[in-house]
């Protein structure tokens, strides 16, 4: 199974989008349990995933470095905004299987939602790493909103060679009033968002012969291997989230949210864990759920936009399905090494969530 182990509710960013505040999380700010109470927790799984995550994880190495040394794991993932990456040391750093760096396109709009001069540093410390012997899959993790041209702003980042693979999230269903940071959201869809996912694919197909991008990639994965209504982050069921207080959580990002508490690494066992907290309507009826899964535990289970709002996004993701489902005799056609390599993506939990 995958946990995500947040090492620390702070973060050394203010980003636009983002909700993350110490100050409204119930959580101590570092972990308060000890490592012997988290390693017999989770002793006895042969494919342990270990994702470190906040708050911005690296502002908490010491503790990275001390489940590492204490724990084995199948897998090492972290999700970064990258600015403390050149303070990994070499030996904890070439460990890592996964590192997923946020990044949202071109430098002027990385800057603009995530504040100056970050572009430039997530950069550089991405090229540290490599010249530091990181030999995994490094992605660039994009949050895509109102000022992003998500074809631009992909194809930017997929054509340089440091990045193996990328994703994007939309900006959608986690800010209040609803809509805020979108003058008009079903224009932006209509005009921006859903043209620009017509032009990736045409570009994903013919260009990248269908790799490094990982929406496509998980999504083709589903219609050609594995439709079975499986929510593809795996929350609630395979995935989980260990909190500061030691508290578990069915998302990482419901930390404190008592909806979505599923107990104690000091009282419960990985077992009892899956199943408790799953996808509801309108996903379950909808003729698209074998292959989305439902997207989003969290928005699923909290419709911060209503009902409505909650649709207009689910019309992002049926129209990205139905463009693939178009053009999958296109990728039948290809040779079936590509077909394999590619289309295998990913190759286990690497905590990208594959739906936008």
């Amino acid at each position: 199974m995958l946990y995500f182990i947040v090492t620390t509710t702070k973060c050394n960013l203010k980003c636009r989008y983002c909700g993350n505040d110490p100050r409204f999380i119930p959580e101590p700010l570092t972990p308060s349990y000890d490592i012997e109470t988290l390693k017999k927790f989770l002793s006895g799984d042969e494919k342990l995933i270990v994702c470190f995550y906040g708050g911005e994880p690296l502002l908490n190495i010491e503790f990275i470095e001390e489940v590492m040394d204490e724990i084995e794991a199948f897998k090492w993932v972290v999700q970064t905004n990258g600015l403390h990456l050149n303070k990994l040391r070499p030996k904890y750093l070439r460990r890592f299987d996964t590192i997923l760096v946020s990044i949202d396109g071109r430098e002027e709009i990385t800057d603009y939602y995530r504040g100056r001069g970050v572009y430039r540093r997530v950069l550089e410390n991405c090229k540290l790493i490599r010249e530091r012997g990181f030999k995994g899959d490094l992605i660039a993790r994009m949050v895509i909103s109102g000022k992003s041209d998500v074809y631009t702003d992909v194809r930017h980042l997929a054509e340089m060679e440091l990045f193996d693979h990328v994703h994007w999230q939309i900006d959608a269903m986690y800010d209040y009033p609803p809509y805020s940071r979108y003058s008009n959201f079903d224009k932006w869809i209509e005009e921006n968002y859903n043209p620009g996912i017509d032009k990736l694919i045409e570009y994903w197909i013919t260009e990248l012969q269908c790799g490094k991008l990982v929406p496509f990639q998980g999504i083709m994965k589903r219609i050609l291997y594995e439709r079975n209504c499986k929510i593809p982050c795996g929350a609630g069921i395979d995935s989980f989230t260990i909190a500061t207080s030691g508290k578990i959580y069915a998302c990482p990002i419901a930390q404190g949210q008592e909806d979505f508490y599923l107990g104690k690494i000091e009282d419960t066992t990985p077992d009892k864990l899956p199943g408790k907290i799953v996808i509801g309507e309108p996903c379950t009826s909808c003729s698209y759920y074998p292959i989305c899964g439902g997207r989003c535990l969290y928005a699923n289970r909290t419709k911060l936009w209503g009902e409505e709002g909650y649709r207009k996004v689910c019309k992002t993701v049926i129209h990205t399905i139905r463009m693939l489902l178009k053009d999958k005799h296109r990728i039948l056609e290809m040779p079936w090494k590509v077909i394999e390599e590619k289309l295998r993506y990913p190759y286990y939990n690497n905590t990208t969530e594959i739906i936008p």
